[in-house]
This record gives C-alpha cells, sequence and structure tokens, in this order.
C-alpha cells in the first residue's frame, strides 16, 4: 500500500478516533500530510488548426497563471461538551447494513456491541475522557426488558443503543460511531500498524492465536483486532480486555495527533473513512471534520480512560453470565457529566 493511500486511510480514523477516535478514523506515522495535487501555473500548449504548439507565437498573449486556490479551512468546534458513542460492532458481514436493516424493518440482526465506550469531549479540549461499559452489564433495554446492553444493537439498531445507554448515564449522546471488524482490520493496516505496550502477556483464544510479548508489539491490522477482543486469557475476562482497548486507543492517538494539525491532513480524507464507519445522521463528514481538527490540542498521555462501575458477575434469570452494574457508582459519574465534574471525579478514583 503505497504512502498516500495509508494517509488516507489514516486522516479517516483519525476523525473516528478524534471522536473517540477514533477513534476515528487514522494518521500514517508521519508528520507530513497529504494536500491534493498542485495546481498547473499554465496551460503548457496552444492549440491551433489542430496541432499543439510548445510556445505562442509573437501576436499571441501568454495566458495568465492559474489563480492559486486558497488553503482549505475548517471551523472551529464550538467551545461546549460533547458526548459521542463509541460502537464496536461484532458483525462478521456488514454492521452498517445490518443497523440500517433492522432500522428500517425492526428486525433483529446478527450483531452485538463488542465494545461500547462513551467519549466525553470537555469543552477545553485539552483532554478526553473515555468510559468503557462492559458488554455484560444486565441493564433494562427501553422498550425490550432487561437483558445484557450489548443486545441493544441486536434488537434494535444504534438508535436503541443510544436510548440505552442515555437511561443509564443520565446524560444526553451527541453523535454515534460504529465500526465493524473488517473495518477496524482494515483502517489499521492502512496505518500501517500500530506500536502498543502490552503490559499483560498472552495468546490470543481465537483465530491465529497471535502472541502478545510483554513491552512493546507492533500490531497490524488482525493483530490488533484479536488484542482487543481478548478476554478468556486472562483471569478477570472482559475487564482486562477493556484495559488493553484502553492501552490501543491511547496509542493510536498518539499516532493520529500530528495528522489532524492542519485543515489539510483532515479533509479528503475523512470521506473514505465512511466506506467503513456508521454514523448518526447529523454527523456528515464536515461535522467529522470540524471535530477532527477541533481535537487537535487533545494530549493523548492527559487523556482519562476507565471503566463504569459494576458489582460484580452473577448469573441472569435465563441462566446467562452476567455483570451486575454498580448503580451507586454509576450514579457518581452521571452527576460528574451532568455537573463538568469528570476531571474532579477521574482525581478522586485514581484514574
Amino acid at each position: 500500500m503505497n504512502r498516500r493511500r495509508r494517509l488516507w486511510l489514516a486522516a479517516g480514523l483519525a476523525a473516528l478516533l478524534a471522536v473517540i477516535v477514533v477513534l476515528a478514523a487514522i494518521v500514517a506515522g508521519s508528520s507530513r500530510t497529504s494536500s491534493g495535487p498542485s495546481p498547473s501555473s499554465a496551460p503548457s500548449s496552444v492549440a491551433t488548426g489542430g496541432t499543439p504548439t510548445s510556445t505562442p507565437s509573437a501576436t499571441q498573449t501568454p495566458a495568465p497563471p492559474a489563480a492559486v486556490p486558497a488553503p482549505p479551512t475548517i471551523p472551529e468546534l464550538p467551545a461546549s461538551p460533547m458526548n459521542i458513542l463509541v460502537i464496536g460492532s461484532d458483525s462478521r458481514a456488514n454492521a452498517r447494513e445490518q443497523n440500517n436493516q433492522t432500522i428500517t424493518t425492526g428486525e433483529s440482526s446478527d450483531q452485538r456491541s463488542d465494545c461500547l465506550m462513551l467519549i466525553h469531549v470537555p469543552a477545553d479540549r485539552h483532554k478526553i475522557y473515555g468510559i468503557s461499559i462492559l458488554r455484560d452489564n444486565w441493564v433494562d433495554i427501553p422498550g425490550y426488558g432487561a437483558s445484557k446492553i450489548n443486545a441493544s444493537l441486536e434488537v434494535g439498531g444504534t438508535p436503541l443503543v443510544v436510548r440505552t445507554v442515555e437511561s443509564l448515564l443520565g446524560t444526553h449522546i451527541d453523535h454515534t460511531v460504529m465500526l465493524d471488524f473488517n473495518g477496524f482490520k482494515t483502517l489499521t493496516d492502512g496505518l500501517g500498524g500500530i506500536d502498543v505496550n502490552v503490559t499483560m502477556p498472552f495468546t490470543a483464544s481465537f483465530e491465529t492465536h497471535h502472541s502478545f510479548s510483554a513491552g512493546i508489539n507492533h500490531l497490524d491490522g488482525q493483530a490488533a483486532l484479536e488484542f482487543v477482543r481478548e478476554r478468556y486469557s486472562f483471569v478477570d475476562g472482559d475487564y482486562q480486555r477493556v484495559r488493553n482497548q484502553h492501552t490501543f486507543l491511547q496509542a493510536l492517538l498518539t499516532k493520529l495527533r500530528s495528522g489532524i494539525q492542519t485543515p489539510a491532513g483532515v479533509l479528503g480524507l475523512v470521506n473514505f473513512a465512511a466506506n467503513y464507519l456508521t454514523v448518526d445522521q447529523g454527523f456528515d463528514p464536515a461535522s467529522v471534520a470540524i471535530l477532527a481538527y477541533g481535537l487537535r490540542t487533545v494530549d493523548p498521555g492527559a487523556s482519562v480512560f476507565f471503566t463504569l462501575p459494576t458489582a460484580g458477575t452473577g448469573t441472569s434469570p435465563d441462566g446467562q453470565s452476567i455483570v451486575i452494574p454498580d448503580y451507586a457508582g454509576i450514579g457518581e459519574v452521571a452527576a460528574a457529566l451532568r455537573d463538568g465534574t469528570l476531571p474532579e471525579y477521574a482525581a478522586a478514583h485514581g484514574y
């Protein structure tokens, strides 16, 4: 894959991960960005009687140089907080098509949310906060009843996921971004891979059974997918998986940062990511570009990721293994979101 192709893949994912992400969309591992073809300064020939000539005659007036287009601009993101819900679908098919089918017909689809994270972007945009919601949380899904939260995508598509999370956290979600397995792998490969610091070595229990050693590992799309999905290799299962997702996102955000410093590094690349991302109706490419560019001031190293509080594991009435929500702890997170005090909440809990 050539460098320009990587840059296109990259900036698209940067928009997602800047939304996360976001994650995301993706930036190549260099600070250079593609600004598109340069304009020609003048015609190379003049046609006379169907035969091109290389120089004008003495009676001809040379054509004036073509105007150089103004550099692209992107409006500044309004100085107000924003919540973006990032959904990782476990679809082996096409998550967008399945989602549209569910929304249109009301029929369930063969996909659930393998990853669910609320990204809170404060008004000052110095850092972002990522709040992971474990997929097996046993919650009330509006209009459906008690179930694992990941089932909301299956039975009602992204609108029902949004309603469920809004109900759980008592907060408004401004935008949604969904990415499926194939999109995740393609976008990561477009970046040329990601260097991730593995703190707990393991061997994946599925697909290629990739082995992750302690320290820095360079991950291509397939290895990255196994890294963020694995849970059976860990004593605490999904809890470590979410920590690995946080590790991956911080590594990715660090690599993305250089690609969203200029409008030229964002514009023209977001449309490519649109082939892989499912976003809400109001989140068009222009809106994604504004958000991605607005997050150029975010410090990935200062950003905070944590898991929504739980009260352990248990068994549902129908025999499923579930995670029990800690509603008192969730109430504290909800209050921090409502009151704009997430920094104080995070500091008090050691995040």
